[in-house]
């Protein structure tokens, strides 16, 4: 998956040839959590403080 951005250790990647809805992966510290772009609903395992930044 292309990398859209990296910040604070967070690693943010979207692939627009996948399923819908449309949603982009973000990485921490071996976590990983799965983000709505339409809702902002999130799914998987992410530190409360890595997502806020998110």
């Amino acid at each position: 998956m292309p990398t859209i951005s990296i910040f604070y250790g967070i690693k943010i990647t979207m692939n627009y040839n996948k399923h819908n809805p449309p949603h982009f992966h973000a990485e921490y510290q071996g976590c990983e959590a799965i983000v709505d772009v339409q809702t902002g609903a999130v799914s998987g395992i992410m530190p409360r403080r890595a997502l806020k930044l998110i």
